[in-house]
């Protein structure tokens, strides 16, 4: 739409002008207070904060917390509490009391655990990070009081059977690593309640045995190659949380209704064409992230649920840099899905603390130098 204005007297010009200016203040005051309180606000101070951590050597346990990034803790004296150990003895903590019971190793001078670890069977929690280790031994299964086992960011080719032998067991990460199967003897760790295996990027299958965790509340299988949701997931009755995105999947199962109790389901970045009637059932959900390019038939309960946050994705992926060499192919994909998932879990905290959330995202595209 076109205006003409009529110019009867300057005084007039100089009213106009400075209504004008007014006006533009405004916007602009409007634009700045809606970008400080805006997702990617967030996301880009957060991932400022990682690279940080990244850049002084800072494993990814100690700035994460259940998951997301924790950018009120102030990264030297946390680092202090948490360096990695010496080749000699176990980091110090300000509460010796409690960190005897867990051991820190991190760097990529590590090809193997130290020797003087087996010895060390009271642990109860292990934390490898950014390591070269390529096995986990078997002796894993001395350490009956061990309740958490993070081993994300190593190059660990298998997991060893006697791992089922940790019936205390609540945490098993071993994200980003090289792992082609998963032992169904981790079935027997009665007592877990969070597994990551995210970022293995050749995971196809899970082993049946593991229906017996019935008590985990969180998964997360994203970044692999699975075609289905696999069956012994759909058997964990307590599951809250499930990532399954950056797979295969082109359906989900007509009974995934029988996840009651699950809270959050991710699945962008698959080839999902439509979603069950059955996701309907289920009760307890609030918030459902799929990719929105390939769907063609969503019930409409999904949508019109007051009480469900459904985003939909519309894909176009989040590129790494393109100098990244060429020989580190592998590596340079996990730092990429690493990425991915980080930006996706801060971009879906500020998603849980909305009152409401968008029915989908536009497309958004980042370049990143690891």
């Amino acid at each position: 739409m076109t205006f003409e204005v009529i110019v009867v007297d300057f005084s007039h010009i100089r009213g106009l002008w400075e209504t004008r200016v007014k006006k533009h203040k405004e916007r602009c005051k409007k634009e700045k207070e809606r970008i400080e309180a805006s997702a990617l606000q967030k996301i880009k101070e957060e991932w400022s904060f990682i690279l940080e951590c990244r850049n002084k050597g800072i494993p990814q346990s100690i700035y994460l917390r259940n998951g997301f990034v924790d950018t009120k803790l102030e990264i030297s004296d946390t680092f202090q509490r948490n360096s990695a150990i010496s080749k000699q003895s176990f980091c110090k903590d300000e509460k010796p009391e409690k960190s005897k019971f867990i051991f820190n190793l991190y760097g990529s001078e590590w090809q193997e655990l130290p020797d003087n670890l087996r010895e060390q069977t009271y642990l109860k929690e292990w934390h490898i990070h950014k390591t070269l280790i390529h096995t986990i031994p078997g002796y894993i299964q001395t350490f009956e009081d061990m309740k958490i086992l993070d081993m994300a960011q190593n190059k660990i080719t298998r997991l060893p059977p006697e791992i089922g032998c940790l019936r205390n067991l609540k945490e098993l990460n071993v994200s980003f690593n090289n792992l082609k199967d998963i032992p169904p003897e981790l079935g027997d760790c009665e007592n877990l309640e969070k597994l990551d295996i995210s970022g293995n990027l050749e995971l196809t299958e899970l082993p049946f045995e593991l229906s017996n965790l019935k008590k985990v509340t969180f998964v997360d299988l994203s970044a692999n190659k699975f075609s289905s949701i696999p069956i012994c997931v759909l058997r964990m009755s307590s599951l809250q949380w499930l990532d399954i995105s950056r797979n295969n999947l082109k359906d989900l199962p007509q009974d995934i209704d029988r996840l009651e109790e699950l809270e959050t389901l991710l699945m962008q970045k698959n080839i999902i064409t439509y979603l069950p009637l059955e996701l309907t059932n289920l009760s307890h959900l609030k918030l459902l992230v799929v990719s929105g390019d390939k769907l063609v038939e969503i019930p409409s309960a999904l949508e019109e649920n007051p009480s469900l946050k459904y985003v939909k994705l519309l894909d176009n992926p989040l590129e790494g840099n393109e100098i990244l060499d060429i020989e580190n192919e592998e590596e340079n994909n996990q730092d990429r899905e690493q990425f991915e998932k980080e930006f996706m879990k801060s971009y879906i905290k500020d998603l849980v603390a909305r009152d409401s959330a968008p029915t989908y995202t536009t497309k958004v595209s980042l370049n990143l130098q690891i």
